[in-house]
């Protein structure tokens, strides 16, 4: 049984000490690839060491909304040599956050829209970060989509980590974006979560751990790892009512095809 932990940051300083140890944890269960998204140019360059180091896994570079408020779409030119690397497949993570507040509103949307042209030039699929900026993010992904070269349209990215309301869901589907669901679909209070991913097809979802965050239950207030991928993957089969294998396959096959990762 394959499976593929479509997000997660094994760059960051709490997996310094043990990063092999914790991939090859995850290998021997069956998750083999994982893919790193970025969150600033710093974070680009340091995924891409990592994925040297390590087989199955891929990069996400771009710069993250938190991260943005120094942003000059002059930093592009920063970004774009990185596009061609043979470990990039996607730009991200992007989008927007209202919540944390830590950069301004135009500095993100700036960011977001020149980093989605660059995907756009690269043909590259984008994961989105949306926190409590549900309305402006699909509105400028459903106009973003809308201008796709053919190769791109029926795979324009992932919302990483859904929280946001069905509808929301819905116009992102209808966009030809995938979901991503992450540790919140085993909590006890997701209830409304878990209604949103009975209603998806399976063909447009992802797992994500986005760790070190987000750890599913039973191992909640814990680092998370990309070996808890399969907590996730039970949750969904119970919610699809199906088995864990028809998960794995299906959700494998989805992250190949919106990637274009290997077999």
């Amino acid at each position: 049984m394959k499976l593929v932990d479509t997000h997660c940051h094994i760059n960051f300083d709490s997996y310094a000490e043990d990063r092999a140890a914790i991939i090859m944890r995850a290998a021997e269960i069956g998750v083999t690839t994982i893919i790193n998204p970025a969150i600033d140019l710093p974070t680009s360059h340091e995924i891409l060491q990592i994925c040297e180091q390590f087989t199955g896994v891929f990069a996400a570079v771009g710069v993250h909304p938190n991260s943005t408020v120094d942003f000059t779409p002059a930093l592009i030119d920063d970004l774009r040599p990185l596009v061609s690397n043979s470990h990039v497949i996607a730009i991200g993570e992007i989008g927007l956050d209202y919540y944390w507040r830590e950069s301004p509103k135009d500095q993100q949307w700036s960011a977001f829209e020149v980093q989605l042209t660059l995907a756009a030039e690269s043909q590259l699929p984008v994961i989105i970060h949306n926190r409590e900026a549900s309305d402006d993010v699909i509105a400028i992904l459903e106009s973003w989509a809308a201008t796709l070269p053919p190769p791109l349209r029926d795979r324009p990215g992932v919302l990483h980590s859904f929280s946001a309301p069905e509808s929301i869901a819905e116009q992102a589907l209808a966009a030809g974006f995938y979901l991503g669901f992450t540790g919140p679909i085993t909590y006890k209070n997701a209830d409304s979560l878990r209604h949103i991913a009975a209603s998806i097809p399976l063909d447009r979802i992802l797992l994500e751990t986005d760790g070190p965050f987000l750890t599913p239950v039973p191992h909640r207030g814990k680092r998370n790892e990309p070996s808890y991928i399969p907590l996730i993957a039970e949750r969904l089969a119970s919610i699809k009512q199906t088995t864990v294998e028809a998960i794995a396959e299906q959700t494998t096959a989805n992250a190949r095809r919106l990637f274009q990762l290997p077999e």
